[in-house]
């Protein structure tokens, strides 16, 4: 570092640079002359392993080499250990085929996530559609039908339902399909700047085949017809959009954010090809080589973005200038440039389409576009190579994440240097893991004192921090160049996200063994039709012979034959055809209602719930797993500063979900609790306010954007506690404000708008809560960040940024002050924190954060530990030489400045700490409690931290504090030791992991004990779902509450879902909100995506979309519960009907030797299923309740009975299917019986009804009668519209038989009505019929409601007695616990007043572990050090009406309350929320205390800082963590 002296004569360290974590910006030509010299001394003593190093394991350590020596390509473009792309550099001969084009064949950029293209799309629905078992049933009869052998009347006729079926479905498919079409073309003709007049080797030109002509041609023609019809449509209509327009799915809302010239870019293309839009390089003008090489980011040339006529050439001329050379000269790490480089000077970013763009292509990303690829950078706007980029797209995240340009692409600026560039990149093979990219650009270093001379060989690694993912947008940062590695299906979400699966339910496909079923007894049925038919017409001697002219067969065989398949004909009916059209109809009148459901509106986004697939909605009645994303979903991503410690000053007022559930659970009333504290929190922010005005009129403050509220540390900020507890709440603020990297964004107004952008949510939140405080974070200035101090500008020179990341979980930033003193603040995980404070120090104030952290994280609140340390000059000077060291090496750079830094951030002084909510979605606890009464289970499976899971998991009672949580974290790779240790978790419930147990699983639907709770991290569930172990890990789960899987990759997600699916054989729904949850998405048996307002990737993919998580148990407790219901029982009802039309056919067979004659008129068989018997069924599958709304939400046991799939059976097909028998019998024979012993019945007028169309008429009435009142009976709404049709369908068949009869045109059956109901004996038949043959039904309804009555039953008894009236006062949209009663949260069965007392330490309040220690929490026997406790005398447990409220002093303290919790500062201020949640915690679990991740006070006080010298603290090994 360069050394000035300072005033005083004292050396004084000014280094002019920024430290990023792994990379840097250095601000003076001394300090890169230095850095240059280190360079050169390690690059001449580089070893060769140090130059390959994470190649690929390839032995090229260069262009040459790799020229000579390259493996073969592949089809797939990736060679056995990757691939490699050539830059400028002739492909090798053995990358080449015969005619000199490329071996590696690479995917287009273009994506497809639909499952059909208009050119596809007959034959491919028509194949899926014919998968179905009962359509090729159906279809086989059609094509009998056309032989007129087998007296089929009108075969044509007999082909309309199949028609209409297969033509409804692919209707319904066709649009479901089109909206992922639309889709696709925004993203495929999304505009990028790609460099074009170049070669790039790497691809050949693209033959297009006579197979994609035709499919190009097809679309085209297809979309240019829906787009004129669309014109005609509007110009008729006016103009505008309706409501369910808007309801339809738009592009992610982030491709609509570019700039005017991009978001033009696809106006601009017309017909006769694409207007090539020239970008001109953002070159500076003619300067001075010191200009050119080291101007700061605020100098940049005007000309960055902006193209000025007559100033092409001067760009040009610049290009190839001499300045070049020294500019690179000085670069430690080499460059991929070749100044030197003669080019045709013919490259330029024009606009193009993503879908063009290939591997191996040069592309410029400008400021808020989207990324089309996976890109390697290069070069970026920012001095050090780094670029921001926002992942909402990808994980609903909306915090700036940093990436970094390779050292050796920095001086790339614009398209001349791209064609000077000479290099290869090494690439690992495309793979699902969105966190892990392994790569190395080679290349040759030409010498600049010598041109002709090649200086050493290069080699730089290219991690996944070099890497932009498909689907981020770049953010904050001017431009990047960047090449492409791959592309389309090959990007890493795009493997994620996997192939757009054919969903069909449950019931759909237990419906093929149904129709299986029947067709068995239909074969039954027609074998022996054909064998006694043909036995029958063997017989010479029968009277039928005078009768009848021979029979249709030449020998009996034949007849038998020809008899079979007239009777396939005649009885198809028994696999009812009708039955698919009304599902059909069914599902899509049960969509248009969740749909229309506008308590499933979110009014924000002007999005109702909108089902993607219609024909899965009774799978939505099953669900029994539930797997949720976390950020998106369960949270808004929205972090809010709420409480803080200082000095062991607890500060800060909320009230917050988590501690609403501790509330709850000990029987409080939370709302009339919610109601008091919010009371008091509003009078607090206004006191806050008042007196924050008063210190300074901060003009950045915005008053409706306050989240910390405490006015009694704004009070302290005064001195109102003294000058010490005012210097520590201002160091505090004045840490908060100075240790971040928080980028700041200013917008002009009076006053001017801050806008914080930063890499992480949180840190936002710090700065932002720091504002205001009075403590304004303005900007930076190169090294230098702008304060404004209580009104007072002030400037802090920050010398280092020592960032956070996953192994370190903590941040660092050297700071030199105003009054020159060196300063160290850093802020991370508590328990890295506490381990690294200067050692047998503050121990009262270690004590007193640790506790009040504790309850903190108790109330759902993600903490944070600030501390800090003061450096002398020469520990500093000594810290920035090694660094320099460490940031300037070859290889394993992060790990040396992470061992440099380790030294640096020890011995620290605790300063305070802080606790942020990351607030949940609303009604996201009350909805994860109401979904787990109805016997749902919840996992979480999200990309976050452990410990932030944690928080979540307690923010939304996921976890709660009377569970044993088993974190699964493991650094071996040893599966057999993974092995006994998920083992020796089992015994911890008596099991072992067999096949024996694992069927027993799938039988038990029970919802396990909410003693135990599992956390997992994406590294050991890599090693757990190995098929070793995936069985005993799942039986672990399956005996867990919650289960949370932390760290996980898409791929992951998907993994997951698909063992517990097919595991343990249930219904799953996966829910989501990014484009990380596409996968388990579409694995899952239903799929939800949230319509979050930044991406829109998971709505496309799934089957339901709706706006906020809390409209999940809507969808599922209601509309998902009765569409189960409802199709349970239509469909058996429709086998019933079906089988009593055709078995009463049947009956009629034995007196006709089986020669399949019709007993009914024609008509009434076309019109049975028609119009006799249809309405009743169908509209009780789509209006048929058997409780309102309001119960099922208020009485969620109910959803019960799906889960255990109760509704739909084996067992209640075959009771309907011996109802059906039955009633048949009764059908047929009553009327049968009145005929046989007369053998003639007279009618009125004296005419002899013993004519088969009038026995017909008897029969066919009577059992449409009957069939219409046995569903009825299964109906359990009664309303007028039910009655109605009911009655309709009834009378229809007698209106029927009047109008038809009286025509000539009826044939035999003219005048039969006329005949027939004149008789009395066709009256009292009917009516005894229908008696007799409902009666078991009845009798068996009757004594199953009394004495076996279903928890539905029981339900809606209570609701005739009025005992839910209460509901009907509530909206049906109000919370749960209102519609609940306000007891529906109580889980152990205890009722819920403010009178239920504790029996147990399982109930009792929490309380810290060092006031209320018991044997769960005592470990060793020793209540003194073993965990943190003091030594008093323990007394016996307080309810939590027994701890006073009102403040004390410490003399006031009872004997038994160690004197940590005494207030040392200012306790004559009542603090609620403090006492709030102190009143409200219970003791600790141990297992909690165990885990690293969960913020213990015990476990905090037993870390004890290491020494400089030992290494920093490791996380233990996985299972270990469970004490």
């Amino acid at each position: 570092m360069a050394e000035q002296p300072s005033q005083n004569g004292v050396n004084i360290s000014k280094p002019g640079k920024r430290i990023r974590w792994a990379t840097q910006r250095v601000g003076s030509v001394a300090a890169r002359g230095k850095k240059s010299r280190i360079m050169s001394r390690l690059s001449l003593r580089g070893t060769p392993n140090e130059k390959k190093r994470e190649s690929g394991g390839s032995n090229s350590t260069g262009i040459q080499s790799a020229s000579q020596d390259g493996g073969e390509g592949s089809q797939n473009g990736d060679e056995e250990g990757g691939r490699r792309l050539f830059f400028n550099i002739p492909l090798p001969a053995d990358a080449r085929d015969e005619d000199g084009k490329p071996i590696a064949h690479f995917n287009r950029n273009k994506i497809r996530t639909a499952k059909y293209t208009p050119l596809t799309f007959i034959p491919k629905n028509l194949w899926y559609q014919f998968h179905n078992i009962a359509n090729v049933y159906f279809l086989a009869l059609i094509v009998l039908g056309f032989f007129t052998i087998f007296g089929v009347n009108n075969p044509g006729l007999n082909a309309v339902p199949l028609i209409v079926i297969i033509v409804l479905t692919a209707i319904k498919d066709g649009i479901e399909d089109w909206r992922r079409t639309v889709l696709d073309n925004e993203l495929n003709n999304a505009p990028v700047h790609r460099l074009l007049d170049w070669n790039n080797v790497n691809v050949s030109e693209d033959e297009i085949s006579l197979w994609r002509k035709t499919k190009k041609a097809t679309s085209h023609s297809i979309l240019n017809t829906f787009r004129l019809w669309q014109q005609w449509r509007r110009r008729k209509s006016g103009g505008g959009k309706g409501y369910t327009e808007r309801a339809m799915d738009e592009p992610p809302m982030s491709t609509d954010n570019r700039r005017a010239s991009h978001a033009s870019g696809k106006q601009s293309i017309n017909e006769d090809g694409i207007q090539m839009t020239p970008v001109p390089s953002p070159l500076p003008k003619e300067q001075s080589q010191a200009e050119l090489s080291f101007k700061s980011p605020r100098q940049r040339s005007d000309t960055m973005f902006s193209f000025v006529p007559g100033q092409a050439n001067e760009m040009e001329t610049n290009a190839d200038s001499t300045d070049r050379p020294a500019q690179s000269q000085t670069n430690p790490f080499g460059t991929v440039l070749d100044p030197l480089k003669q080019t045709p000077g013919k490259a330029r970013f024009k606009k193009d389409y993503w879908k063009n763009v290939q591997v191996g292509d040069f592309v410029r990303i400008y400021n808020d576009d989207q990324i089309p690829a996976d890109i390697a950078i290069l070069s970026t706007s920012d001095p050090d190579g780094a670029c921001y980029i926002e992942t909402k797209n990808l994980d609903g995240e909306t915090n700036l994440k940093v990436r970094q340009a390779l050292h050796c692409g920095r001086e790339i600026k614009h398209a001349h240097d791209c064609e000077k560039t000479e290099f290869v990149i090494e690439s690992e093979p495309a793979h699902t893991n969105l966190y892990t990219y392994s790569g190395a650009v080679k290349w040759t270093q030409r010498s600049l004192q010598d041109p002709q001379k090649w200086g050493p060989e290069r080699t730089e690694p290219v991690t996944i921090n070099n890497l932009l993912l498909r689907g981020c947008n770049l953010r904050n940062t001017e431009w990047i160049i960047g090449v492409v590695v791959f592309t389309g299906p090959d990007t890493k979400i795009m493997l994620n996200a996997g192939i757009t699966p054919s969903k069909r339910s449950r019931i759909a496909r237990e419906l093929n063994w149904n129709v299986i079923y029947n067709f068995n007894i239909l074969l039954v049925m027609c074998l022996l039709s054909g064998i006694l038919n043909g036995v029958a017409f063997g017989d010479s001697g029968q009277s039928w012979n005078f009768f009848e002219f021979g029979s249709v067969g030449t020998t009996p065989g034949i007849t038998g034959l020809i008899t079979f398949w007239s009777a396939v004909i005649l009885y198809q009916n028994l696999v009812p055809i009708s039955l698919y059209i009304s599902l059909e109809i069914i599902r899509t009148a049960q969509a248009f209602f969740i749909y229309s459901d506008t308590f499933m509106y979110y009014e924000r986004l002007d999005y109702p719930c909108t089902p993607k697939s219609w024909n899965i909605s009774d799978d939505l009645g099953q669900v029994e797993y539930i797997f949720s994303d976390k950020t998106g979903t369960l949270t808004q991503n929205l972090m809010e500063y709420k409480k803080c410690t200082v000095n062991g000053v607890s500060y800060g007022e909320a009230y917050t979900e988590a501690l609403a559930g501790m509330q709850r659970r000990q029987g409080i009333d939370v709302e009339a609790e919610s109601a008091r504290a919010n009371k008091q929190i509003a009078e607090d922010r206004v006191r806050m306010l008042k007196t924050l005005r008063g210190i300074h009129d901060n003009p950045y403050l915005r008053d409706d954007q306050l989240t910390f509220v405490a006015p009694d540390f704004v009070e302290d900020l005064t001195g109102a506690a003294g000058e010490e507890q005012k210097a520590a709440n201002e160091n505090f603020m004045l840490a908060l404000a100075l240790c971040h990297t928080v980028i700041t964004e200013r917008t002009p107004g009076d006053p001017p708008k801050l806008e914080f952008k930063a890499q992480s949510p949180d840190e936002a939140a710090l700065v932002a809560t720091a504002r205001d405080c009075g403590f304004t974070v303005l900007g930076r200035e190169h090294d230098t960040m702008i304060l404004n101090v209580q009104g007072v500008e002030q400037r802090y020179e920050v010398l280092n940024t020592l960032e956070f990341n996953s192994s370190r979980k903590r941040m660092s930033a050297i700071v030199r002050m105003p009054d020159k003193r060196l300063v160290l603040f850093c802020k991370g995980a508590d328990s890295i924190i506490y381990s690294r404070l200067r050692k047998g120090e503050q121990a009262k104030l270690r004590k007193d954060t640790a506790e009040q952290l504790e309850m903190f994280a108790r109330e759902g609140l993600r903490t944070l530990c600030i501390a800090q340390k003061v450096l002398s000059e020469e520990e500093y000077a000594k810290f920035s030489k090694e660094h320099d060291v460490a940031a300037a090496a070859i290889s394993n750079r992060e790990e040396k400045i992470e061992e440099i830094s380790d030294v640096i951030e020890r011995d620290l002084t605790l300063i305070g700490g802080t606790a942020i909510e990351d607030r949940l979605q609303d009604g996201v606890p009350d909805t994860i409690a109401l979904l787990a009464r109805a016997g749902i289970k919840l996992w979480v499976l999200t990309g976050d931290k452990v410990e932030t899971a944690i928080n979540i998991g307690f923010a939304c009672n996921l976890l709660t504090n009377e569970m044993d949580l088993i974190v699964l974290r493991y650094e071996t790779e040893d599966l057999n030791e993974v092995e006994q240790d998920m083992q020796r978790h089992l015994r911890t419930f008596n099991m072992m992991g067999s096949d024996k147990e694992l069927k027993d699983a799938k039988k038990n639907h029970e919802a396990p004990a909410a003693t135990h709770a599992i956390v997992i991290d994406g590294d050991s569930l890599k090693l757990v779902l190995d098929s070793k172990i995936r069985q005993k890990f799942l039986l672990l789960c399956k005996q867990c509450k919650a289960v949370l899987c932390c760290r996980v990759s898409p791929s992951q997600k998907a993994s997951v879902v698909q063992m517990v699916k097919n595991g343990l054989d249930v219904m799953t729904l996966s829910i989501g909100d990014g484009a990380n949850d596409v996968a388990m998405i579409q694995e899952a048996d239903v799929g939800v995506g949230i319509a979050g307002e930044e991406g829109r990737q998971a709505v496309m993919s799934s089957d339901y979309a709706i706006g906020q998580f809390r409209f999940l148990q809507r969808l599922v407790l209601v509309h998902g519960r009765w569409s189960y219901r409802r199709l349970g029982e239509t469909i058996a009802n429709f086998f019933y009907k079906n089988m009593v039309w055709t078995f009463a056919l049947y009956w009629f067979q034995i007196y006709d030797n089986f020669d399949c004659a019709y007993l009914f008129d024609y008509s009434y068989i076309l019109l049975y299923n028609v119009a006799f018997t249809s309405l009743p069924i169908i509209f009780q599958g789509i209006l048929d309740q058997d409780v309102n709304d309001k119960i099922s939400l208020a009485v969620p046991q109910l959803y019960r009975r799906g889960i255990e799939r109760k509704e739909w059976t084996p067992l209640k097909f075959w009771i309907y299917m011996f109802d059906a028998a039955y009633q048949s019998l009764i059908c047929y024979f009553m009327p049968y019986l009145l005929f046989m012993p007369t053998q003639s019945v007279v009618g009125l007028n004296g005419y002899d009804l013993n004519m088969v169309t009038r026995f017909g008429i008897y029969v066919g009435t009577s059992a449409v009668f009957v069939v219409n009142t046995y569903v009825l009976m299964n109906t359990y709404r009664w309303d007028w519209l039910i009655c109605l049709l009911t009655a309709i369908s009834i009378l229809l068949i007698w209106f029927w038989t009047g109008v038809y009869s009286s025509f000539v045109a009826a044939d035999t059956f003219y005048q039969a009505a006329s005949e027939v109901f004149g008789t009395l004996s066709y009256w009292v038949t009917t009516l005894l019929t229908v008696v007799v043959a409902l009666l078991p039904r009845f009798a068996s309804k009757a004594f199953q409601k009394v004495f076996l009555p279903y928890d539905v039953d029981i339900i809606r008894e209570q609701a005739r007695q009025g005992k839910f009236n209460y509901l009907d006062n509530l909206p049906p949209d109000a919370p749960p616990a209102k519609l609940a009663g306000g007891n529906s949260f109580r889980t152990d069965g205890a009722p819920n007043g403010k009178d239920h007392q504790h029996s147990d330490s399982e109930t009792r309040p929490i309380y810290p572990p060092s006031v209320a220690p018991t044997a769960k929490t005592t470990t060793t026997g020793n209540r003194g050090s073993a965990n943190g406790s003091d030594n008093s005398a323990s007394t016996g447990p307080r309810l939590s009406g027994e701890r006073p409220i009102e403040p004390y002093s410490p003399t006031d303290a009872p004997p038994s309350r160690p004197v940590s919790w005494q207030r040392p500062i200012s306790f004559d201020r009542p603090r609620p929320s403090f006492d709030r949640c102190r009143n409200s915690m219970d003791v600790v679990r141990p297992s909690f205390e165990a885990s690293n991740d969960f913020t213990s006070a015990s476990r905090l006080m037993r870390l004890e800082s290491n020494r400089s010298d030992l290494p920093s603290p490791r996380l233990s090994k996985g299972p270990s963590n469970l004490r």
